[in-house]
């Protein structure tokens, strides 16, 4: 009897610990869970806005980038998990400028009623042109390559978050300030550099029109572009590709360039035709992967600065 009533109470504690240790790990994963709810969701619409977000947001937000790095926004087409992030988000961060085309059918089919906010809407955008001509209410959407524009988003995106999520404003304010801090470092870097470039040489021409802001800021002429203003552009016809050969032999244009997020076959025939070398590719509509010499917007910035200044240079 006595033995019996040992193993009983064996029986009895075994089964204790394991309920307790059931109950400490159920905490656990609920302090998780928890944690992970806190975090606001957040959807950034292409990678290099989505790095600016994320510096603000932190660790505060769940961040869901639609338009990956690598890959191109004109060309972008949403799957079904896209919907169910947008569905999920409180806030969508958008660049505007029609740079989206997409975004507008993929908000309403998803039912999502989260805030957008287009972090472009206080910059002075420049308008495209077709034949010479302003186009009626189209704008070159590609902003980000002057930091001067980035810092004023980061100021919308800090606004946005704070608006949101007011029990979190102090890290918003702590993280944008940070950052802003980065930026206004590299917007005297990249002056610093291009000064280092005669004016005379400071002519571009690359895959499609995205340069319009950056030589707006640093002092550069953009020659022309293999394709407009998006890639979704067919390329050049015979006559157009002759005429823009022309005109790079006549700016005495040394090298053009290829981006990330196109194919090179077109610049690889347009440097033949001039008889000019064939630049480094450069980051411009898109980050690179995780690990890349790109994978930041700063460090997007300072790569392409200096392989245009180098490159030029020559």
């Amino acid at each position: 009897m006595k033995s019996l009533k040992i193993v009983l109470i064996h029986t009895f504690l075994l089964s204790a610990l394991v309920v307790l240790a059931g109950c400490g790990g159920s905490q656990a994963d609920k302090a998780a869970a928890s944690s992970t709810s806190e975090r606001i969701k957040v959807v950034a619409t292409f990678s290099i806005l989505g790095d600016l977000v994320q510096n603000v947001g932190g660790d505060k937000i769940e961040l869901y980038t639609l338009v990956g790095p690598g890959s191109d926004t004109h060309t972008f087409e949403p799957s079904p998990s896209d919907s169910v992030a947008l569905v999920e988000a409180k806030l969508i961060f958008e660049n505007g400028l029609g740079l989206e085309t997409w975004l507008d059918k993929l908000y309403t089919a998803s039912g999502s009623q989260a805030k957008r906010v287009a972090v472009t809407e206080a910059l002075k955008p420049i308008a495209m042109s077709k034949e010479g001509h302003e186009a009626d209410g189209e704008f070159d959407p590609h902003v980000w390559h002057d930091v001067a524009n980035m810092i004023q988003e980061v100021e919308v995106i800090r606004d946005a978050l704070i608006a949101v999520d007011p029990a979190s404003a102090k890290t918003y304010q702590a993280n944008a300030e940070a950052y802003l801090s980065q930026l206004k470092e590299l917007e005297a870097w990249v002056i610093v550099e291009v000064e280092k470039l005669p004016e005379a040489r400071r002519k571009l021409v690359t895959s499609h029109d995205t340069f319009g802001y950056f030589a707006r800021r640093y002092g550069f002429d953009v020659v022309g572009s293999g394709l407009g203003s998006t890639t979704e552009a067919s390329d050049p016809s015979a006559a157009q590709l002759v005429s823009l050969v022309e005109e790079i032999k006549g700016a005495r244009v040394p090298v053009v360039f290829v981006e990330n997020v196109s194919n090179s076959r077109l610049m690889e025939q347009i440097a033949a035709e001039a008889g000019v070398t064939l630049g480094p590719a450069l980051y411009t509509d898109a980050l690179t992967d995780p690990g890349g010499d790109g994978d930041t917007y700063v460090k997007m910035m300072r790569h392409n600065v200096t392989i245009l200044v180098t490159a030029l240079s020559q």
